[in-house]
């Protein structure tokens, strides 16, 4: 007996909808998704992840003010009255997860990261971390030699200077990757930026160092067209990320059955490598 199917079904008909076409989808790390008929989504938290539903509560109007094309909340519970978790029912946007990362990503991210900084509970900030101090903790469990950490320290301190640790930071969305987007499935357009349990405010770099290389380079000219950026600085922020959690994941245990690519721990150094072997456009090799 899923006593949480039950409670679905039981909220369900409160929208008018008919236990048959109650129907969860498989996967969700921190949520268990529930088709209510055409119309109605919910997702329900589970025990450890609550926090991360109440803040979507909080960042969704304002994303969707930006004009982030995300589902609308309509009802927000933690009262545990209806269903036994916290839980919310949004609009549902039919989609299918895509592929690959379609461009229209791009003009999502800088509509949200020109939002207003406004107090959002539970938003937290986050920053560029120490990537030296990883350098030096790998050095010295034996993951580097000398020569190597000190090649890397100083391709940090070459990236750094190309960009400012400062700048006022941005909303995040947090989680930029193929599972939390929604394309048309006969076209490919992209429909709904989802799952904001990760939101936070940052450097804007963030956003785009969940996603492989290749893909970045390829959002990049779109994004900075609506920005006053200019491609140096934002790409070697990137960098400077993509390089920082690539060295932090190396000593990592093995993570099987995990379909995002960052899982494995070598996944993001290989996807330096390859990026940089395969011609990449301006300015990434200046980077470098």
């Amino acid at each position: 007996m899923d006593r949480m199917l039950d409670d679905v079904r039981l909220l369900a008909h409160r929208y008018d909808v008919a236990p048959a076409d109650v129907h969860e989808v498989p996967g969700g790390v921190a949520n268990r998704g529930f088709v209510l008929g055409p119309r109605l989504f919910v997702r329900v938290a589970r025990s450890g992840f609550e926090d991360d539903l109440r803040k979507e509560t909080a960042v969704v109007p304002v994303a969707r003010a930006a004009g982030v094309r995300t589902p609308a909340i309509l009802e927000y519970d933690e009262s545990r009255a209806q269903v036994d978790a916290s839980y919310v029912v949004v609009e549902r946007i039919h989609g299918v997860e895509p592929l690959t990362t379609p461009s229209e990503v791009a003009l999502e991210l800088a509509r949200l990261h020109s939002a207003e900084r406004v107090s959002l509970p539970g938003v937290a900030d986050d920053g560029w971390g120490e990537p030296r101090a990883t350098v030096a903790d790998l050095a010295t469990r034996g993951y580097l030699d000398t020569g190597t950490a000190d090649w890397l320290t100083g391709w940090f301190d070459r990236l750094e200077r190309r960009f400012d640790r400062s700048a006022p930071p941005v909303l995040l969305h947090g989680d930029v990757a193929p599972h939390n987007l929604l394309v048309d499935p006969a076209d490919g357009s992209l429909q709904a930026l989802i799952d904001w349990g990760d939101a936070a405010w940052g450097p804007r770099a963030i956003d785009f160092a969940k996603l492989r290389l290749t893909e970045v380079a390829h959002l990049l000219p779109a994004y900075l067209a609506a920005t006053t950026l200019t491609a140096d600085e934002l790409a070697a922020g990137i960098l400077y990320l993509h390089l920082s959690w690539a060295l932090a994941k190396l000593p990592t245990a093995p993570w099987p059955s995990q379909r995002h690519w960052t899982a494995p721990p070598t996944s993001r150094v290989l996807n330096l490598l390859t990026f940089f072997t395969t011609n990449p456009p301006h300015p990434w090799p200046t980077l470098t």
